[in-house]
Protein backbone atom coordinates (compact mmCIF):
# COMPACT_ATOMS: atom_id res chain seq x y z
CA UNK A 1 0.00 0.00 0.00
CA UNK A 2 1.47 3.61 -1.52
CA UNK A 3 2.01 5.55 2.43
CA UNK A 4 3.93 8.52 1.00
CA UNK A 5 2.45 11.89 1.72
CA UNK A 6 2.45 12.49 -2.25
CA UNK A 7 1.03 9.20 -3.84
CA UNK A 8 1.59 10.35 -7.18
CA UNK A 9 0.90 13.57 -9.71
CA UNK A 10 -1.21 13.83 -13.39
CA UNK A 11 -0.43 16.72 -15.42
CA UNK A 12 -3.36 18.50 -17.51
CA UNK A 13 -1.69 19.20 -20.80
CA UNK A 14 -4.74 21.31 -22.33
CA UNK A 15 -4.28 24.18 -18.91
CA UNK A 16 -0.59 25.21 -20.36
CA UNK A 17 -0.55 27.75 -23.45
CA UNK A 18 -0.42 26.52 -27.00
CA UNK A 19 3.20 28.10 -27.37
CA UNK A 20 5.00 27.77 -23.83
CA UNK A 21 8.01 26.35 -23.45
CA UNK A 22 7.18 23.70 -21.11
CA UNK A 23 5.59 21.69 -24.02
CA UNK A 24 9.25 22.06 -26.12
CA UNK A 25 11.02 20.23 -23.37
CA UNK A 26 11.04 16.84 -25.02
CA UNK A 27 11.14 14.35 -21.54
CA UNK A 28 8.54 17.12 -19.64
CA UNK A 29 5.92 17.16 -22.28
CA UNK A 30 5.13 13.45 -22.22
CA UNK A 31 4.76 12.91 -19.11
CA UNK A 32 1.07 12.90 -17.72
CA UNK A 33 1.36 11.01 -14.68
CA UNK A 34 3.92 9.53 -12.41
CA UNK A 35 3.65 7.55 -8.89
CA UNK A 36 5.94 7.75 -6.12
CA UNK A 37 5.70 4.91 -4.44
CA UNK A 38 9.04 4.78 -2.03
CA UNK A 39 10.05 7.00 0.64
CA UNK A 40 13.05 8.66 -1.52
CA UNK A 41 12.44 9.00 -5.50
CA UNK A 42 15.12 10.80 -7.40
CA UNK A 43 14.66 12.88 -10.84
CA UNK A 44 17.96 12.64 -12.88
CA UNK A 45 18.75 13.74 -16.43
CA UNK A 46 20.65 16.50 -18.61
CA UNK A 47 20.63 19.88 -17.40
CA UNK A 48 17.59 21.84 -19.37
CA UNK A 49 15.61 17.73 -19.58
CA UNK A 50 12.75 19.20 -17.25
CA UNK A 51 13.44 17.53 -13.92
CA UNK A 52 13.97 20.77 -12.15
CA UNK A 53 11.41 22.63 -13.31
CA UNK A 54 8.94 19.38 -12.81
CA UNK A 55 10.08 19.08 -8.87
CA UNK A 56 9.84 23.18 -8.81
CA UNK A 57 6.12 22.43 -9.51
CA UNK A 58 5.49 20.09 -7.23
CA UNK A 59 6.68 21.86 -4.59
CA UNK A 60 4.74 25.36 -5.34
CA UNK A 61 1.34 22.73 -5.61
CA UNK A 62 2.05 21.13 -2.08
CA UNK A 63 2.54 24.57 -0.51
CA UNK A 64 6.15 25.81 -0.34
CA UNK A 65 7.19 29.45 -1.20
CA UNK A 66 8.83 28.72 -4.92
CA UNK A 67 12.51 30.02 -3.72
CA UNK A 68 12.40 27.30 -1.17
CA UNK A 69 11.43 27.40 2.62
CA UNK A 70 8.59 25.96 4.77
CA UNK A 71 5.05 26.08 4.00
CA UNK A 72 5.58 29.88 6.37
CA UNK A 73 8.49 31.49 4.41
CA UNK A 74 6.03 33.57 1.80
CA UNK A 75 9.11 35.86 0.61
CA UNK A 76 9.63 36.58 -2.73
CA UNK A 77 13.11 37.69 -4.46
CA UNK A 78 12.46 36.98 -7.87
CA UNK A 79 9.30 35.19 -9.51
CA UNK A 80 11.01 32.79 -12.22
CA UNK A 81 8.91 29.39 -11.30
CA UNK A 82 6.79 28.65 -14.44
CA UNK A 83 3.31 27.93 -14.77
CA UNK A 84 3.33 24.37 -15.33
CA UNK A 85 1.88 24.42 -11.21
CA UNK A 86 -1.49 25.36 -12.73
CA UNK A 87 -1.55 22.12 -14.33
CA UNK A 88 -0.51 19.89 -11.80
CA UNK A 89 -2.65 17.96 -9.41
CA UNK A 90 -1.40 15.69 -6.89
CA UNK A 91 -2.45 12.81 -5.01
CA UNK A 92 -2.16 12.67 -1.52
CA UNK A 93 -1.57 10.22 1.02
CA UNK A 94 -3.59 9.75 4.21
CA UNK A 95 -1.21 10.27 6.25
CA UNK A 96 -0.23 14.23 6.98
CA UNK A 97 3.02 15.48 6.86
CA UNK A 98 4.60 16.81 10.34
CA UNK A 99 7.17 19.37 8.98
CA UNK A 100 8.76 19.76 5.29
CA UNK A 101 10.97 21.89 3.16
CA UNK A 102 11.76 22.88 -0.18
CA UNK A 103 15.48 23.38 -0.44
CA UNK A 104 17.18 24.70 -3.93
CA UNK A 105 20.94 25.20 -4.37
CA UNK A 106 20.26 28.37 -6.57
CA UNK A 107 18.31 30.05 -3.89
CA UNK A 108 19.71 28.70 -0.82
CA UNK A 109 21.45 32.12 -0.17
CA UNK A 110 18.34 33.92 0.17
CA UNK A 111 16.56 31.28 1.81
CA UNK A 112 19.30 31.64 4.52
CA UNK A 113 19.31 35.28 4.66
CA UNK A 114 15.31 34.54 5.77
CA UNK A 115 15.90 31.97 8.24
CA UNK A 116 18.08 34.96 10.16
CA UNK A 117 15.21 37.29 9.60
CA UNK A 118 12.54 34.81 10.74
CA UNK A 119 14.42 34.13 14.06
CA UNK A 120 13.16 35.12 17.02
CA UNK A 121 14.37 34.26 21.07
CA UNK A 122 12.78 30.84 21.51
CA UNK A 123 14.43 29.91 17.54
CA UNK A 124 17.24 31.47 17.50
CA UNK A 125 19.20 32.13 13.92
CA UNK A 126 21.93 29.21 13.06
CA UNK A 127 24.07 32.36 11.42
CA UNK A 128 24.46 30.02 8.36
CA UNK A 129 25.87 33.09 6.26
CA UNK A 130 29.31 32.92 9.39
CA UNK A 131 29.75 29.42 7.97
CA UNK A 132 31.33 28.35 4.57
CA UNK A 133 28.55 27.59 1.61
CA UNK A 134 28.96 23.84 2.23
CA UNK A 135 28.92 23.60 5.89
CA UNK A 136 25.52 26.03 6.08
CA UNK A 137 23.84 24.43 3.31
CA UNK A 138 24.21 20.64 5.05
CA UNK A 139 23.38 22.28 8.43
CA UNK A 140 20.11 23.94 7.04
CA UNK A 141 19.14 20.56 5.42
CA UNK A 142 19.77 18.60 9.16
CA UNK A 143 18.24 21.19 11.13
CA UNK A 144 14.72 20.61 9.28
CA UNK A 145 15.00 17.05 8.73
CA UNK A 146 12.17 15.48 11.14
CA UNK A 147 10.63 11.80 10.89
CA UNK A 148 7.53 12.07 9.20
CA UNK A 149 7.99 14.64 7.13
CA UNK A 150 8.30 15.82 3.37
CA UNK A 151 11.44 17.02 1.90
CA UNK A 152 11.95 18.12 -1.64
CA UNK A 153 15.39 18.90 -2.79
CA UNK A 154 17.09 19.76 -5.58
CA UNK A 155 20.45 19.55 -6.28
CA UNK A 156 21.42 19.52 -2.71
CA UNK A 157 24.72 18.36 -3.71
CA UNK A 158 26.14 21.46 -5.20
CA UNK A 159 27.82 22.72 -2.45
CA UNK A 160 28.97 19.68 -0.80
CA UNK A 161 32.02 17.70 -0.85
CA UNK A 162 32.25 13.71 -1.33
CA UNK A 163 32.27 13.20 2.41
CA UNK A 164 29.78 15.44 2.85
CA UNK A 165 27.40 14.30 0.29
CA UNK A 166 28.16 10.37 1.93
CA UNK A 167 26.63 12.54 5.20
CA UNK A 168 23.76 13.94 3.78
CA UNK A 169 23.08 10.35 2.11
CA UNK A 170 23.04 8.78 5.67
CA UNK A 171 20.83 11.58 6.93
CA UNK A 172 18.33 10.85 4.11
CA UNK A 173 18.53 7.19 4.16
CA UNK A 174 18.04 7.86 8.24
CA UNK A 175 14.76 10.13 8.22
CA UNK A 176 13.21 8.37 5.53
CA UNK A 177 13.21 4.76 7.34
CA UNK A 178 11.44 6.76 10.06
CA UNK A 179 8.48 7.63 7.67
CA UNK A 180 9.81 10.83 5.97
CA UNK A 181 9.25 11.27 2.34
CA UNK A 182 12.26 12.38 -0.13
CA UNK A 183 11.70 13.69 -4.01
CA UNK A 184 15.22 14.91 -5.22
CA UNK A 185 16.87 16.63 -8.86
CA UNK A 186 20.45 15.65 -8.46
CA UNK A 187 23.45 14.97 -10.15
CA UNK A 188 25.39 13.04 -7.47
CA UNK A 189 26.07 9.27 -7.80
CA UNK A 190 26.98 9.50 -4.18
CA UNK A 191 23.47 9.97 -3.39
CA UNK A 192 22.03 8.01 -6.05
CA UNK A 193 23.14 4.87 -4.43
CA UNK A 194 21.14 5.29 -1.52
CA UNK A 195 19.62 1.86 -1.07
CA UNK A 196 15.55 1.06 -2.56
CA UNK A 197 15.33 4.71 -3.88
CA UNK A 198 13.74 4.78 -6.86
CA UNK A 199 15.15 6.76 -9.80
CA UNK A 200 13.28 8.56 -12.52
CA UNK A 201 15.49 9.85 -15.67
CA UNK A 202 14.38 12.55 -17.96
CA UNK A 203 17.26 11.34 -20.90
CA UNK A 204 16.28 10.01 -23.98
CA UNK A 205 13.58 12.41 -24.21
CA UNK A 206 11.07 10.06 -21.84
CA UNK A 207 10.23 9.89 -18.30
CA UNK A 208 10.98 6.80 -17.08
CA UNK A 209 12.72 4.26 -14.07
CA UNK A 210 16.01 2.90 -14.52
CA UNK A 211 18.81 1.26 -12.43
CA UNK A 212 21.40 3.03 -10.43
CA UNK A 213 23.92 1.61 -13.06
CA UNK A 214 22.15 2.73 -15.67
CA UNK A 215 22.24 6.80 -14.98
CA UNK A 216 24.57 9.13 -16.68
CA UNK A 217 26.10 10.31 -13.44
CA UNK A 218 27.73 6.68 -12.47
CA UNK A 219 28.34 5.84 -15.65
CA UNK A 220 30.34 8.87 -16.68
CA UNK A 221 31.88 8.84 -13.21
CA UNK A 222 32.87 5.31 -13.09
CA UNK A 223 34.43 5.92 -16.83
CA UNK A 224 36.27 8.51 -15.21
CA UNK A 225 37.98 6.88 -12.33
CA UNK A 226 38.38 3.53 -14.05
CA UNK A 227 39.83 5.21 -17.55
CA UNK A 228 40.91 8.90 -16.44
CA UNK A 229 44.03 8.45 -18.90
CA UNK A 230 42.54 7.10 -22.09
CA UNK A 231 39.69 9.13 -21.30
CA UNK A 232 41.68 13.14 -20.60
CA UNK A 233 43.86 11.37 -23.77
CA UNK A 234 41.04 11.27 -26.10
CA UNK A 235 39.07 14.61 -24.95
CA UNK A 236 42.69 16.58 -25.01
CA UNK A 237 43.42 15.44 -28.85
CA UNK A 238 39.66 16.56 -30.43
Amino acid sequence: MNQQFIRGLEIDWNKIERDSYLKNIEALKGVEQLEFETPITFFVGENGSGKSTLLEAIAVVYGFNPEGGTKNYSFSTYDSHSNLCEAIRLSKGFRQAKHGYFLRAESFYNVATKEEDYADAGHPSSRFHAQSHGESFLALAQQQMQPNGIYILDEPEAALSPHRQLTLMLEIHRYAKAGAQFIIVTHSPILLAIPEAKIWTFDEGAVHTCAYEDTSSYQVTEMFVNHREQLLDRLFKE
